[in-house]
């Protein structure tokens, strides 16, 4: 059965190619947020430009240059910002190894209490949304002692990893606060 050789066959491929293309184009509509509808609480001048590839700065990829030169918000966090500047601020105290701000991820490097040699501490944490809820971190603290000369894993109790993500809330309610009050 022949169903229109070679030529049907080349208006089919065109017909998927273009298909195809057209699909991917419409896929490419960017959402647009209202001014009101931001979480991190910035001005609705900057609501209106950030995300926009072209904005009133013209060609804006690292948000735009009023929110560079004063300090704003840049292109924005894949995370929410409270919770995000929290965990910062909450791990501060131990060294810093990685930190993807638009993965939400936190990982830190082993830290000995100056009142401890003999044990350390490393953590984890996990900013899991945009919105500032308190199911919206997760912490891991990971423990060590020194037997022997060697450091060997010990189990840390759940309740310390409670006890960050409590830290971490509270630094964020803070943080809310202090941004509602400008």
């Amino acid at each position: 059965m022949d169903f229109g050789g070679k030529q049907a066959m080349r208006r089919f491929v065109t017909l998927g190619g273009a298909l195809a293309i057209t699909g991917m184009l419409a896929a490419c509509g960017q959402q647009v947020r209202t001014p009101g509808a931001d979480e991190y609480n910035l001005n609705p001048e900057q609501n209106e430009v950030r995300g926009r590839l072209f904005g009133t700065d013209g060609l804006v990829l690292f948000g735009s240059r009023s929110q560079r030169d004063d300090g704003g918000a840049g292109p924005g966090l894949g995370v929410n910002a409270f919770l995000w500047r929290a965990t910062l601020d909450t791990l501060g105290f131990m060294p810093l190894v990685s930190a993807d701000p638009f993965g939400g991820v936190i990982i830190t490097d082993w830290f000995t209490p100056a009142d401890a040699p003999g044990e350390r501490f490393k953590a984890n944490a996990y900013v899991l949304g945009r919105q500032l809820r308190s199911d919206g971190v997760r912490v891991q603290l990971f423990r060590q002692v020194q037997q022997g000369g060697q450091w060997v894993d010990v189990p840390t109790a759940q309740r310390l990893n409670t006890e960050m993500e409590d830290r971490v809330l509270a630094r964020a309610r803070e943080l809310r606060v202090q941004s509602a009050g400008r």
